[in-house]
């Protein structure tokens, strides 16, 4: 308790600023594009998990259990999506570079919140494929709609209550010099970095979600795939092992896609401009949620006949109204 009463010294004023700077594009070339191609993203990623989460809510066949996890991570990609990009583009193409203090915590209040979620929400969908490959017998006990909506509701409690602390933390910091954030949203790490007054922490608490909310999520799903593994060895003919294989398809394109890139950056971050780190970073967190529904159309089956359901009935109501 004495470390976070510390966090202001004792000689130093308490500074909240009336707004903050954030300048991570700018110097960039050809960047307009980029703002463009994040727009595009954007359109994508809302008409995509948008259908995603009403051909779940229309379909009667898509109401199982695994299909909660399936709706809450369109639900997530949909919101972080609209939290980022239009912000993202407001500030870069249009030069409102100066962001107002409270709306730069909520700004990262909800950025955190549902970048956390997606990595948790794999984790769910993992638990699934794993019941379902190495008991099939129990898996209608295993995974009920009870017990997924227990980890996804334990999941966004976790996530709002660890990002609320972290933004309260914030809160506490003290701003006596630059207010310039050197990313592309109002990152917690690069305004921390700016306090003039002891940051100790707001450097605990980051550290501490890094390992929990990225690498954990990574050990627990690599983990369950090595079990997996394990347990299609044992299946007797190859074809009934790629075709348990093929129903972890989907999932093992969320992880790479989601974890590959974070990867990477975190890897050759001392070797990566900074500009570039930036622009990586800025992919990592609008691709997924265009992705993500992508992959689920085109390589789950159950979603690809409910699609082409609803397309046979508006093809048919347009005969009948001519």
């Amino acid at each position: 308790m004495d470390l976070f009463n510390s966090a202001l010294g004792k000689n130093i004023t308490f500074v909240r600023p009336a707004y903050f700077i954030v300048r991570g594009f700018i110097g960039i070339p050809n960047v307009d594009y980029y703002y463009i191609f994040l727009l595009f993203v954007y359109i994508v990623s809302v008409a995509g998990n948008t259908t995603v989460m009403a051909l779940i809510y229309l379909d009667h066949n898509l109401k199982t259990a695994k299909y909660v996890a399936v709706f809450n991570l369109a639900f997530v990609d949909l919101l972080g999506s609209t939290a980022l990009v239009p912000k993202v583009i407001d500030i870069f193409l249009f030069d409102h570079y100066y962001v107002p203090y409270n709306e730069c915590m909520t700004f990262l209040f909800f950025c955190f919140t549902c970048l956390s979620m997606q990595a948790l929400n794999l984790v769910a969908l993992c638990y699934d494929r794993l019941v379902a490959i190495m008991f099939p017998l129990h898996y209608q006990v295993r995974v009920t709609h009870k017990i997924m909506l227990s980890i996804v509701f334990f999941f966004w409690l976790f996530v709002i209550t660890a990002v609320l602390i972290t933004v309260g933390l914030l809160t506490r910091l003290s701003f006596c010099d630059s207010l310039v954030i050197n990313s592309y949203f109002c990152d917690h790490g690069q305004i921390y970095k700016l306090a003039c007054n002891d940051n100790t922490p707001s450097l605990i608490i980051g550290n501490l979600l890094i390992a929990i909310i990225l690498w954990v999520p990574l050990v627990i799903i690599m983990s369950s795939y090595v079990c997996i593994g394990h347990t299609l060895v044992k299946i007797s003919t190859a074809h009934e092992r790629v075709k348990a294989l093929k129903t972890c398809t989907a999932h093992l394109s969320l992880v790479a896609i989601y974890f590959i890139p974070i990867l990477i950056t975190f890897t050759m971050r001392a070797n990566i401009h900074p500009n570039a780190r930036i622009i990586n970073l800025s992919l990592t967190s609008v691709f997924p949620p265009m992705l993500n529904p992508i992959i689920y159309v085109l390589q789950t089956q159950e979603i690809r006949a409910s699609l082409r359901k609803l397309f046979k009935i508006r093809k048919q109501s347009r005969v009948i109204g001519k």
